[in-house]
């Protein structure tokens, strides 16, 4: 009998000890996943500036896998093709984005950027990529939702 008691004793303190535990993930937010364009922001060198909303069916998809990269637009209003591949890496602050090829509108600037360097907002279901200037003051940034 006391075995038992002993046991049931044991039982619930394991089970109440697991209501102690905290229910929040501790798991980093990851990039990997498929992302649309939400909005951009211009900033005035330290706040945002202006807003630019997606409008006329202007559609931008980023997805990231296994250090992979692939990006394409669509803008009725623009007659070239936009896309891009290539490799990407991250850290907690910053995004780095290494095209190999795209659409021939995109060569032309692939050609003379070798990298795309931004500084990283993630969370699990939105991120923003912000682009630096010379010193350190953000410019422009891409606001992302996850879509998968």
């Amino acid at each position: 009998m006391k075995k038992i008691l002993g046991l049931v004793f044991l039982m619930l303190i394991l089970v109440s000890s697991t209501n102690f535990t905290s229910s929040k993930s501790h798991v980093k937010p990851s990039m990997e996943g498929t992302w649309e364009l939400v909005n951009r922001f211009h900033y005035d060198g330290i706040n945002v500036s202006d807003t630019l909303k997606n409008i006329n069916g202007y559609r931008q998809i980023k997805i990231y896998s296994k250090g992979k990269v692939m990006w394409t637009r669509y803008s009725p209003d623009d007659p070239n093709e936009w896309y891009g591949y290539g490799t990407y890496t991250n850290t907690q602050n910053s995004l780095d984005e290494r095209l190999e090829y795209g659409s021939k509108a995109m060569m032309t600037i692939i050609d003379t950027v070798q990298v795309f360097k931004f500084e990283l907002h993630l969370e699990k279901n939105y991120y923003s990529q912000i682009t630096l200037d010379a010193e350190g003051h953000p410019t422009f940034s891409e606001n992302y939702k996850r879509i998968d």
